[in-house]
């Protein structure tokens, strides 16, 4: 899988050097580049924001400058993901079907976004024709300073998924998500005692269509709890 990110502060994907990202990228499992979004602005203090058309508070990104970044990107079979408060919310079924493409761009934006009309630009039959798609996502109903720590949480979510990359695939079909409204039961490891809280007995006992019934019963009732945060 390819993955290109534009922005204006590339030191926002240094973590992307750590951990499994970081090894998948040794790995040749994924490639990854950064482009400056300044570097493609033409005058003199390379700006990239100016005022928006209909007044009000705040900058709006240059559709000029993010159309010289994203030409060269926008290549057969490709998918543009533009961060945006009032985009579709990202959960773990958009993290599989992204998990699957060939090439993914993340345009992240800042102050009050984008120009408009690069969506609009790029979701033309001119590239639909080329297989291109475009995608408005954001990550939560909160606000954040910019698309970059999103594209940090879709990168990290969307390529642990990607054959290679976690160590042991299996683990992946238990975890919080991996089915609609499934929660991951708890876990827990040596010692049996802490601070005098014991790990659940039933896990201790070595029977395992028990203990397969405990973590199912576990799940359930996790998920019950936490419904209020699915509103």
């Amino acid at each position: 899988m390819r993955i290109d990110a534009l922005t204006i502060f590339p030191q926002y994907f240094e973590p992307l050097t750590l951990s499994l990202v970081g090894k998948a990228r040794d790995g040749g499992i994924i490639d990854f580049y950064i482009h400056d979004l300044r570097s493609f602005a033409s005058n003199n203090h390379h700006s990239v924001d100016d005022t928006p058309y209909g007044g009000g508070a705040g900058m709006v990104m240059l559709a000029q400058v993010w159309g010289l970044a994203l030409d060269p990107l926008m290549v057969e079979d490709t998918d543009l993901i533009i961060l945006t408060p009032a985009g579709k919310r990202f959960d773990q079924r958009m993290a599989e079907a992204f998990s699957k493409a060939s090439h993914l761009v993340f345009a992240c934006g800042r102050y009050e976004g984008i120009d408009d009309r690069v969506r609009q630009y790029y979701s033309s039959d001119l590239y639909a024709s080329r297989n291109i798609r475009v995608h408005e996502v954001s990550i939560g109903d909160y606000v954040l300073g910019g698309g970059e720590v999103a594209s940090l949480v879709m990168i990290e979510a969307i390529t642990r998924l990607l054959p290679g990359v976690v160590g042991n695939p299996e683990s992946l079909s238990e975890e919080s998500h991996s089915q609609d409204g499934y929660l991951e039961y708890p876990n827990f490891t040596k010692p049996a005692i802490w601070r005098d809280i014991a790990v659940p007995a039933i896990l201790l006992s070595g029977n395992h269509s028990e203990i397969a019934q405990w973590r199912a019963d576990a799940a359930r009732r996790r998920a019950e709890e936490n419904l209020w945060t699915r509103g």
